[in-house]
């Protein structure tokens, strides 16, 4: 069943309908992405259309990859209607710059993966080309100078842990 334009629902309906963790929600109004909610007499967040509106805009930036502070900048711009779209497009092209560079890290790091599993003679641990590349940490056997470590690191893993 559709709610008014205006009428209030919970937490829990909002993380529902917008598949976002209810700890999140609260973590965006207490960094003041989110407006804070109003309460009911229990005391209890009531949510509007509004704020299922500016979630899905945070949840889409987000899913687009876009750091919390330009999201921010966002939502900031997108209050201001009538103000031209030169900020956003510096705060896009700067993200797509940097998901340029971190495509060009994968690149990298698929090549150093595709050539140490190439060279593995599927032996024994013992004779293992991946143990070997992996435990040398002078990277002589690095196929690229990107790999030099530092910069390889900052390529989220894909579990999203250091």
């Amino acid at each position: 069943m559709a709610r008014p334009p205006g009428a209030a629902f919970s937490i829990g309906d909002l993380a529902t309908r917008s598949g976002t963790k209810v700890e999140t929600i609260r973590y965006y109004e207490k960094v003041g992405l989110m407006p804070k909610a109003s309460r009911t007499a229990g005391n209890h967040r009531a949510y509007t259309r509004a704020h299922a509106d500016r979630l899905a805009f945070i949840r889409h930036g987000r899913e687009l990859g876009f750091p919390l502070d330009s999201v921010r900048a966002l939502l900031t711009l997108a209050d201001d209607r009538e103000r031209p779209c030169a900020e956003v497009d510096a705060i896009a092209r700067k993200h797509l710059t940097a998901v340029r560079d971190r495509i060009g890290l994968l690149r990298t790091l698929e090549a150093e993966l595709s050539r140490m599993l190439d060279r593995c003679g599927r032996g024994q641990v013992a004779e293992c080309r991946v143990i070997e590349v992996l435990a040398d940490q002078t990277h002589v056997h690095c196929l690229s100078p990107e790999h030099s470590g530092h910069r390889l690191r900052d390529v989220p893993t894909l579990d999203g842990k250091p």
